[in-house]
């Protein structure tokens, strides 16, 4: 056999290693599709795949667009918003009742039964009384806006809970009496509060007013 001859019928691992050889060359390996290539051809015929009542193929890809969108824009929202009535209970901060107030209700009620235990119930019906406005307004039951008063509050309460419109009433009144003329307060007042704030953040609001 002289040197240059090839042999045309090689052992099949000979076989194998010059076909891996003859891949390998540069020629072959720029023909190869690139990963991008690969990707954009998978996102290609997913689209073409799409199949929307007895509307296939191109026909169809509109419509498949219209559906990414709209469900990219629903977890977008979600994102944002939270699920729908599921973040029903929002933050709420700012002005109350003339003073500019960051906390939460669960806060203020805390703030409150210290004030109580220290003895200090013209503090501690003060912020129950907040307490109780932050509460409806955090479950956006009762706005309450920076010019909102005492009373003013009371009365759009009363009417979203007529069962405790007198008593919301007084405690606006025993609010004021603690926060603008200076009385101590009391315990009893207190505790009339306390019962119906607790009251009023467990009760539903009604429809309409009940009849007296």
């Amino acid at each position: 056999m002289l040197p240059w001859d090839v042999p045309v019928d090689p052992e099949p691992p000979e076989a194998r290693q010059w076909l891996v050889d003859e891949l390998s060359k540069p020629q072959y390996q720029a023909a190869k599709p690139t990963l991008f290539d690969q990707i954009a051809k998978a996102i290609s015929d997913w689209f073409s795949s799409l199949q929307i009542g007895t509307v296939e193929g191109p026909p169809a890809f509109g419509l498949g667009v219209i559906l990414v969108l709209v469900a990219a824009a629903l977890v977008v929202a979600f994102l944002i918003f939270g699920v729908p009535r599921l973040n029903r209970r929002s933050r709420v901060a700012g002005v109350l009742f003339g003073d500019d107030d960051d906390r939460g209700s669960a806060d203020m009620r805390r703030d409150a039964a210290a004030a109580a235990s220290r003895g200090d119930y013209a503090t501690a019906i003060a912020e129950l009384f907040r307490a109780l406005a932050r509460g409806l307004a955090e479950r956006t039951i009762v706005t309450v806006t920076p010019g909102t008063t005492a009373r003013g509050f009371a009365g759009r309460a009363g009417i979203t809970f007529p069962q405790f419109a007198d008593r919301l009433v007084t405690a606006a009144e025993a609010f004021d009496d603690v926060r603008y003329l200076g009385h101590p307060g009391s315990v009893e007042g207190y505790e009339a509060l306390v019962a119906l704030e607790s009251e009023v953040r467990a009760a539903r609001p009604a429809l309409e007013p009940v009849p007296a």
